[in-house]
């Protein structure tokens, strides 16, 4: 049937000459043609022909041996380039504003947010209070670029300047647990870090995320310290979670029952700081008057704490206890 006709039908040849292995020429031609009332025999032809030819062979490859002096081996993670240049406050509010400005989806907004962060790591903590003094003002739809921006700072003064506005309940309840579970991901935690967030464990407000992003930030800090049970921030903060467990985690009510798995959790989380804790958490798991959640919690408590440290404890006799 017409409906079966072929409307294009092309064609390509190429004559290529080789010598000694090295290609020297080539030509081609394409020729196309499409046939648009096959009934009035109406059609349309293009040719287009091509020719390569090898002009030049060079025998040898200059090499500059001082190229190579600025070439290395390294694996392929992203490498941030150290500057030490001056960032002033009123440069950052003036990005802060380009935001406010910017349309919301768009390549600038991206490209501007990641300056404000890379611009937020130069500022000491007074510049950075004084900044959010100037810039804390919300753009359209609520947005507020600095809130967004502090968590992925990463610096000691960015930390805390995030507990100061935490402490102060500067920012809706939702960035708060934003922060917190931010703190779990800073790559190079300092014990000034730890010891600016440590108060916030005592609060009667203190959320899940405030305790396990703590606690998160200590084991982090400690794999990288292996003196960290000396360091007084460290310290600190396992004297806040040790009150906790005082009358073996004995709970009155379903509240404190949740507060004693909650605390139970971030002691297993702080790692090898929460060594010196072996022995309450053993009696908390021994007790047979204690639910069971509770005894569960407290054994889960030791998944990071030493193997030396479970056998001078007498851990491994623990099994016993559920019979």
């Amino acid at each position: 049937s017409q409906s079966e006709q072929q409307i294009l039908s092309s064609q390509l040849e190429c004559v290529q000459t080789i010598k000694d292995g090295v290609l020297e020429e080539a030509k081609c031609t394409e020729s196309d043609r499409v046939t648009l009332f096959p009934q009035q025999g109406s059609r349309a032809e293009t040719q287009t022909q091509s020719a390569l030819k090898l002009l030049q062979v060079e025998t040898e490859t200059l090499y500059n041996k001082g190229d190579s002096e600025d070439l290395y081996v390294t694996n392929i993670l992203y490498e941030r380039e150290v500057t030490k240049r001056e960032v002033t406050g009123a440069q950052v509010t003036e990005l802060v504003w380009k935001l406010c400005l910017a349309h919301s989806a768009s390549y600038e907004t991206a490209d501007l947010f990641m300056a404000l962060v890379f611009e937020l790591r130069h500022l000491s903590l007074e510049a950075l209070r004084a900044l959010w003094q100037r810039s804390s003002f919300k753009c359209r739809d609520n947005w507020q670029p600095l809130i967004d921006a502090l968590p992925s700072c990463a610096t000691e003064a960015c930390v805390v300047l995030m507990k100061d506005l935490i402490a102060s309940g500067e920012v809706e309840e939702d960035k708060v647990e934003y922060f917190f579970w931010s703190f779990t991901f800073i790559p190079n935690p300092s014990s000034g870090m730890i010891e600016s967030l440590a108060p916030l464990l005592k609060s009667p407000r203190a959320s899940q995320s405030c305790f396990l992003g703590v606690s998160a930030l200590v084991h982090r800090f400690c794999s990288a310290h292996s003196s960290c049970d000396i360091v007084p921030a460290v310290q600190s903060v396992m004297r806040t979670l040790g009150k906790f467990l005082e009358g073996n985690c004995t709970v009155q009510d379903s509240d404190h029952l949740s507060k004693m798995q909650l605390v139970l959790k971030a002691i297993g989380n702080a790692g090898l700081a929460a060594a010196p804790l072996a022995p309450a958490l053993s009696s908390c798991a021994a007790l047979r008057s204690h639910p069971m959640e509770i005894r569960l919690a407290a054994v889960q408590a030791f998944r990071r704490i030493p193997c030396s440290v479970r056998v001078s404890d007498g851990f491994l006799a623990l099994p016993q206890i559920w019979d």
